[in-house]
């Protein structure tokens, strides 16, 4: 049995703690894919245009980016606990504001803040889950032999606890879109804020304080951390792979035109597959192929998938948006792999310049792919995602010597490391 085996066979025994974070965790990243659906309904509701609805997006990943930069100096001076409450906090009062809305440019401002909310409480929920985990899960996953740049140590089962929930809030947060948004599209900010306010509660009763950082982090920190070439490389594959991303997840309900019921099932399947080849699939092709390998296939594939995505029928598109979730699950996971061993940083250090880094494209697609369409046509965008995702696969094969080289020789010293990384997939 290895290492995500024995993980695995251990991931229900857990304190209360853990099962409350990650059922926040859930939720929190519901809060992403949720509008999916019911982004025609919100533009029709609020007479917006594509363009106008995309922003929803667009605000929400900009302050996330920018948050990477707070949340360490945050949860170094206040403590875990604290720092997640607030970004909860932050979620609940803005989710229920963006129900709300009166105009579009009232439910993009309170995205924003909901986004920073979300940056707060994701950015330091997976080192709360590891901190608070059952020691016997611990030492259970640490006697097993990682492989094919499988995360090392005693947080192994902890962190696919929380790959899990990742997973999970993926796939049900178009599902609960579809649900809420077909009687008004209003029901689903409201449904999150309600879930998030549970949340709070959770995690107010059952979580206590975690011990605070030794040091305390600065705001430029993650930002000299992208100064090391590997965590710089991987960053930067990542930016390009996270434009193509959001590109299917922002632009591609517009495409489809669906009814928010048809449109959640084709996301809650997209969301089943990106959860079940992230967690399950994208390792055991790490142990056998290697993550650079697997990573640069993989964007390769979801280059081609768009493609035909942008220029098959209505079906074959619906095919291709659901399939692509395989593509994101597998990427999602190794790019936490690479990213969470190549940087000599401290751990969430490295993990905030790197969300930094990458989230500026999540929030520059939902941007870009509609106003490309009106200056060209509906195929085009996907064409432009398609060269993205090749773009992130041609860094990672120029860069692979730093992607694994020095990842093989700082994997001693993370595993003896007592904090983990955290990292938004």
């Amino acid at each position: 049995m290895d290492a995500l085996d024995a993980g695995a066979g251990s991931l229900l025994r857990q304190p209360k703690a853990v099962w409350a974070t990650a059922g926040a965790s859930v939720v929190a990243f519901m809060g992403i894919g949720l509008v999916d659906p019911i982004l025609p309904s919100i533009a029709q509701g609020l007479d917006a245009t594509a363009g106008q609805v995309s922003l929803l997006f667009t605000s929400y990943f900009l302050i996330t980016a920018f948050a990477m930069l707070v949340t360490g100096w945050v949860s170094s001076r206040i403590g875990g606990r604290k720092t997640l409450l607030l970004g909860l906090a932050f979620v609940v009062v803005f989710a229920g504001l963006a129900g709300t809305s009166g105009s579009v440019a009232e439910l993009v401002g309170f995205r924003a803040g909901w986004g920073l909310g979300n940056a707060l409480f994701v950015s330091t929920a997976l080192a709360v889950i590891v901190g608070a985990a059952n020691p016997l899960t611990a030492a259970r996953s640490a006697s097993g032999k990682g492989g094919g740049g499988r995360r090392a140590g005693g947080s192994a089962a902890a962190i696919l606890l929380y790959e899990s929930a990742l997973g999970l809030g993926m796939a049900c947060g178009p599902l609960l879109g579809a649900l809420l948004g077909d009687a008004s599209w209003r029901y689903p900010f409201f449904g999150t804020a309600f879930l998030m306010a549970v949340g709070f509660l959770c995690i107010t009763v059952f979580l206590k304080e975690q011990p605070k950082s030794a040091t305390k982090t600065s705001l430029l920190d993650p930002l000299k951390a992208l100064g090391h070439g590997g965590l710089a490389s991987a960053a930067a594959s990542a930016f390009f792979y996270n434009y193509t991303f959001f590109t299917v997840l922002a632009f591609t309900p517009f495409v489809l035109n669906m009814t928010p019921y048809k449109s959640g099932a084709v996301f809650f399947a997209w969301g089943v597959l990106l959860a079940v080849f992230s967690v399950i699939v994208a390792p055991r092709l790490q142990a056998r192929f290697g993550s650079v390998k697997v990573l640069g296939g993989s964007l390769v594939l979801l280059a081609a998938d768009v493609l035909v995505l942008g220029y098959g029928s209505h079906t074959t598109a619906i095919v291709c948006t659901i399939l692509s979730g395989a593509f994101i699950g597998v990427n999602n996971t190794v790019y936490t792999e690479l990213a969470l061993g190549v940087s000599d940083a401290p751990r969430p250090v490295a993990s905030a310049g790197y969300n930094f880094v990458r989230w500026f494209a999540a929030a520059a697609a939902p941007y870009f792919a509609p106003r490309i369409e009106e200056w060209t046509d509906l195929h085009v965008p996907f064409v432009v995602a398609a060269v993205t995702a090749l773009a992130g696969a041609a860094v990672v094969v120029v860069r692979r010597n730093a992607l694994t080289h020095e990842a093989e020789e700082l994997e001693a010293k993370h595993a003896a490391e007592d904090g983990v990384a955290v990292f938004v997939n």
